[in-house]
């Protein structure tokens, strides 16, 4: 088919590459401006745009859709299908109804859960057993379209946010593929999303990533895996902001601790309840290193408090 590809992160790459190899013709590649990044602070292109320039295909960067010329241009096109994969952009009506059989997006949840901008970190810290992608036929409301196809996995005890954000871009590429097949064949039959058991999926505030230790120890092990790599869970040693990317709860050696106080000098972290062993931590500006690695240059001895 002709298609239109909206995308913007690494998540979107695989896919935009598994249509390109299915056969079909990328009309046009629609991904967000390209912004200020690294010490020079020059304009850096998105992954997506990066990757389809690579691959030859046309590339267009509009700060919104909703201009009269932007919709024009779109349905220009004459595309059979739009596929988006985390644009980021709000799509109007217009553009949802640009390409011939609608606007299909991927979406790193099994819908109606986790709708909203942050589903995979969502799931981690909420302690869900199992998550997926759907493929989902856009409408005007968020995420809520029908579900064309969908796949689950189970989420690893000890899984980040980085490792399941890879793990389904690479399930969710053929997903698409094999759905974009389903509607050029006229076989997709989108299924309406129930409204019970829908829950959102807020992108994540800055307060909300600071690590509260009057917290049970395992929500703050979800809490820094879900957040990990990126923003980050963060707390304050010593009075300096550090970030937590990896933890695991373990049993508190002393109940009269107080929440936050190191009960060893190997990052044994006292909660609210049990206790959070620190295993990988990021100081500003420097690289994220094990936790021993972060001792030898900032030893934390027991008894200190952490903030």
């Amino acid at each position: 088919m002709r298609l239109i590809f909206m995308g913007t992160p690494d998540f979107s790459v695989p896919t935009l590459d598994a249509l390109a190899a299915a056969g079909h013709e990328i009309a046009a590649v629609y991904t967000q401006p390209p912004r200020p990044a690294g010490r020079g602070k020059r304009p850096r292109p998105t992954p997506v745009h990066a990757r389809a320039e690579a691959l030859g295909l046309p590339v267009r960067t509009p700060a919104r859709l909703r201009d009269a010329d932007e919709l024009a241009a779109l349905r220009a096109l004459e595309a059979d299908a739009a596929v988006v994969v985390a644009y980021g952009l709000i799509l109007p009506p217009e553009a949802l109804r640009a390409a011939r059989l609608g606007a299909w997006n991927l979406h790193a949840s099994l819908l109606p859960r986790w709708r909203g901008a942050a589903p995979i970190q969502r799931a981690i810290m909420a302690g869900d057993a199992r998550t997926g992608v759907c493929v989902m036929q856009m409408d005007e409301g968020l995420d809520t379209g029908p579900v064309l196809l969908r796949e689950e996995v189970e989420i690893a005890p000890r899984e980040t946010a980085g490792q399941l954000h890879d793990r389904l871009a690479a399930i969710g590429a053929p997903l698409m593929v094999k759905a974009m097949a389903a509607l050029a064949e006229g076989a997709a039959a989108p299924v309406p999303q129930p409204e019970e058991g829908a829950t959102y999926a807020p992108k994540i505030s800055k307060d909300e990533a600071r690590m509260d230790w009057r917290r049970p120890a395992a929500e703050l092990d979800r809490l820094a895996r879900g957040l990990s790599p990126f923003p980050g869970a963060w707390t304050t040693i010593a009075g300096e902001r550090v970030k937590v990317l990896l933890a695991a709860p373990e049993a508190a050696p002393r109940a009269d601790a107080a929440p936050g106080t190191a009960l060893d000098d190997r990052l044994l972290i006292a909660c609210g309840e049990g206790a959070l062993r620190l295993e990988r931590l990021q100081r500003a500006g420097r690289a994220p290193m094990p936790a021993e690695d972060f001792l030898r240059g900032f030893p934390v001895p027991a008894g200190s408090v952490l903030g």
